[in-house]
């Protein structure tokens, strides 16, 4: 097997992992509020992370803590975002809207800092949004607008800058420093958010010891994040950015195949079609763009 090969299986290994997730994340909500989840799945995390990077964690300058740090914020508030919007609509839809980050990065980088960017990706960003509304608003109208996408919505703006941050500081600093920090990030905040929260009665604390709590804590602390991140990092060095984004995009796929067979969730024909159209607008940007820095992070739960 070449070494071409075996990135491409890694990547189609990373597109499942963070596609199964959403579902686990759903399961896992039951039995935990969503920032003492955070708290337990990014803690645990960054265990193993700071074995697998404590090279490049011991050369951390003051500059890159703090570039690690911010870019660790959006880190932290997009996940924050989207584990309380899953807990309120279905994985699928959830993964789906999460996708429409990839091509926000574009429309951003040309609003907020005046990139040019070609016409193929204002088409597939254009594509993603009338796939957005008519996976997420019903046939009744936008005021019966489910509450859970929302919440997901703003983290796929989130998600669109956590990249573009990474874009700006990974040029300058090591890739495997900038990693830890943003988990670590996550999990501090996510930690001193829990009695925060809890004392002003905006999410009591709940967090039950059930097995379907602790697969889910262990699958996105350690395989999603711990194993996934590296992986893609290496992966990345042996293909194509073509290659990485074309697999990248089967994501949703894979959240929504799992969320049929596990939940036995079903998309509607509106639903469909807009999944297909966020899907393809994806692609149009990644391939015929390219999207600056998609290959820079992941879109999973």
């Amino acid at each position: 097997m070449s070494l071409r090969l075996k990135a491409q299986l890694g990547l189609v290994l990373c597109s499942l992992l963070w596609g199964v997730t959403f579902v686990v994340v759903k399961a896992a909500l039951a039995d935990a509020s969503v920032f003492a989840f955070l708290a337990a799945r990014f803690t645990l995390a960054a265990l193993p992370m700071a074995w697998i990077y404590r090279a490049d964690i011991r050369k951390l300058s003051s500059a890159e803590f703090w570039a690690g740090a911010r870019i660790g914020i959006f880190m932290f508030s997009g996940y924050a975002f989207q584990t309380a919007g899953i807990a309120e609509t279905t994985p699928s839809k959830a993964a789906f809207i999460t996708g429409f980050s990839v091509v926000l990065v574009p429309v951003l980088l040309a609003l907020l800092w005046r990139r040019r960017i070609k016409a193929w990706v204002w088409s597939g960003a254009l594509a993603s949004l009338a796939g957005l509304y008519y996976l997420t608003v019903p046939r009744e109208g936008i005021t019966d607008l489910n509450r859970g996408d929302l919440l997901v919505l703003v983290c796929a703006v989130l998600y669109a800058l956590q990249i573009i941050f990474i874009a700006r500081y990974s040029a300058k600093h090591s890739l495997g420093g900038l990693s830890f920090l943003q988990v670590a990030a996550t999990a501090a905040l996510s930690l001193a958010g829990v009695p925060i929260l809890a004392a002003t009665h905006w999410e009591p604390l709940r967090f039950h010891l059930t097995s379907e709590l602790i697969f889910g804590v262990l699958v996105t602390a350690v395989f999603t994040t711990a194993i996934a991140y590296p992986l893609l990092v290496w992966a990345q060095r042996h293909t194509s950015a073509t290659n990485t984004a074309l697999i990248l995009a089967s994501e949703p796929i894979f959240a929504a195949v799992t969320s049929f067979i596990v939940l036995h969730e079903r998309l509607g024909v509106r639903a469909l079609a807009g999944a297909g159209l966020i899907l393809a607008g994806i692609l149009v940007a990644e391939l015929k763009g390219p999207v600056p820095a998609v290959e820079e992070t992941h879109l999973g739960a």
